[in-house]
């Protein structure tokens, strides 16, 4: 960082990061030319781009490839009953507009798959994974490894919530679980339900941990696993470690993503 830049505007609006003393001016300095990937504006990621951009994180990419329905709005709370219809990425990136001028949001009305994840991923400083399906889940761990990038990422069911972050260096999301259960295994929220609250609750962490992996302050989730129960209102981590034999950051570990069937198993076969 070669000096701060805050105009009078932004001192006011970020004052209070300003006057933490783990944040400072040039906390927020480091906020504002950082970046990150959110994928997905559903219930995880309402919270996660508000408070990002908020937080004045300077450049916020949001990858959707749906649109809003009527459904989305007890939790999707960055959408509107005016956005129904709409590509959530578009109606995400003019919440984020009209709430902090400083950001540049860059909407990308598309899934994330094999042929353009790398591209996109490389591009952010950390990414932020609030897909609600487990393709893409593997799909972003595999790819942030290999890129180096950090993940935070939450997912949520009914009424609990778990939230982890993956560094490079650490134990990655396929230590935790090496393959994708069977299609229909694990319902969707769809068929289940979920309480509205839930993921604002959980989306909220993951933007705690965004944050920190930007300013580079304090512990973040890793190799530890959050369990949130919405119910009961408890929260416990687990410990978890690297395995050496993991295929995508153990001792033998791939270079690249050619060959994994992310749309069956997502699973790694040895060559």
């Amino acid at each position: 960082m070669t000096g701060l830049a805050l105009d009078s505007t932004q001192l006011d609006r970020y004052s209070r990061h300003i006057i933490l003393d783990e944040v400072g001016p040039e906390g927020q300095q480091a906020l504002l030319e950082g970046s990150a990937l959110v994928v997905g504006a559903g219930g995880l990621g309402s919270p996660v781009i508000q408070y990002l951009a908020a937080a004045g994180v300077g450049r916020i990419g949001v990858v959707d490839d749906d649109e809003v329905e009527r459904s989305n709005l007890q939790r999707q709370i960055i959408h509107a009953d005016a956005d129904v219809g709409r590509p959530k990425a578009d109606s995400a990136a003019e919440y984020v507009r009209r709430l902090n001028p400083d950001v540049d949001v860059e909407p990308r009305e598309t899934r994330l798959d094999p042929d353009n994840a790398a591209d996109l991923i490389a591009e952010y400083d950390v990414v932020v994974d609030a897909s609600d399906n487990f393709s893409t889940r593997y799909l972003v761990n595999d790819v942030a490894r290999l890129t180096d990038t950090p993940v935070a990422h939450g997912s949520i069911y009914k009424f609990e919530g778990q939230v982890t972050t993956l560094v490079p260096g650490g134990p990655c999301y396929r230590c935790l679980f090496p393959e994708a259960p069977e299609p229909g295994e694990i319902p969707d929220c769809a068929s289940t339900g979920v309480l509205g609250v839930l993921p604002g609750t959980v989306g909220c962490i993951q933007a705690t941990e965004a944050v920190k992996l930007l300013l580079d302050a304090g512990e973040v989730l890793d190799g530890r696993l959050l369990f949130y129960d919405a119910m009961d209102t408890t929260f416990e981590t687990v410990p978890y470690r690297r395995n050496p034999d993991c295929p995508v950051c153990g001792d033998d570990a791939i270079d690249s993503i050619e060959g994994i069937d992310y749309d069956h198993g997502c699973s790694v076969t040895a060559d």
